[in-house]
């Protein structure tokens, strides 16, 4: 299709009035409200909807949350936001990083916190008890990039496989503003990647995985659209449930 000077102006004019939106609409907030669920330690769920087991519990140093319509099917897990609260002489400007473990639905809210994450809405201790108090209180959040400095994408074989004929995974530590959208291996015989299967939140499964080294790659969705990224490194062909392997893969 070819355009006409008037219709090029127009179209050149829409796109640069479009760009502010795109550029900012990551760093803009959005307004919602946030609770807390129960912990006897205050650090995270351990059985929560990702998958992640003790990971969830502990990375981010327990300040983690469950989400609802920012779940995306699982594809939300291990994305990380900023959470505000907005009650004035209570609430610390930066307020709460937050990474998402699990799934949750609370009264209009976006964020079911951990104990550990929703203290750190306070500026400080007295504020934080104060707003326990509350319960539920308005905010104001943005996705922001994961950062786990000395960690690449690591590969957690899930405790639930069985070798050799059952093969589960979970992703960990993926940085950035990056969700992990699917995941394959490849199939040597077939000469093809195949699928794996999202069994529940970041957990992927294969039956009859590769007998000789399984290697991965991943489909990712970020600033720079949808691609894949391969594995650096094979996982070996005698794995075992609960082994971690480094994918050397590392998004900023």
């Amino acid at each position: 299709m070819k355009l006409n000077f008037k219709s090029q102006i127009g179209f050149v004019s829409f796109i640069i009035l479009l760009l502010p939106i795109l550029c900012n609409s990551q760093d803009s907030y959005i307004f919602s409200r946030a609770t807390y669920y129960g912990s006897p330690d205050c650090y995270g769920n351990p059985r929560g909807a990702c998958g992640y087991g003790d990971y969830g519990q502990t990375v981010n140093d327990g300040n983690v949350a469950g989400v609802s319509w920012l779940w995306k099917n699982g594809s939300g897990c291990g994305a990380c936001y900023q959470v505000r609260c907005k009650i004035a002489g209570l609430c610390d400007e930066n307020g709460a990083y937050v990474v998402v473990t699990d799934y949750g639905v609370g009264d209009r809210t976006d964020f079911i916190m951990s104990p550990r994450g929703y203290s750190r809405l306070g500026k400080n201790s007295d504020a934080s008890a104060e707003l326990f108090k509350y319960g539920v209180v308005d905010i104001e959040y943005k996705r922001v990039p994961c950062k786990y400095n000395g960690y690449n994408v690591l590969v957690k074989v899930h405790e639930r496989s069985e070798y050799p004929h059952y093969f589960a995974i979970i992703i960990l530590y993926v940085g950035g503003r990056i969700d992990v959208t699917g995941i394959q291996l490849w199939q040597e015989d077939y000469q093809e990647w195949r699928p794996m299967r999202r069994v529940f939140g970041a957990v992927f499964d294969a039956e009859n995985p590769p007998r000789d080294g399984i290697k991965l790659r991943l489909q990712v969705s970020g600033s720079a659209g949808l691609y894949w990224v391969q594995s650096k490194n094979v996982i070996s062909s005698d794995w075992e449930a609960g082994a971690v392997y480094d994918s050397q893969i590392q998004f900023d």
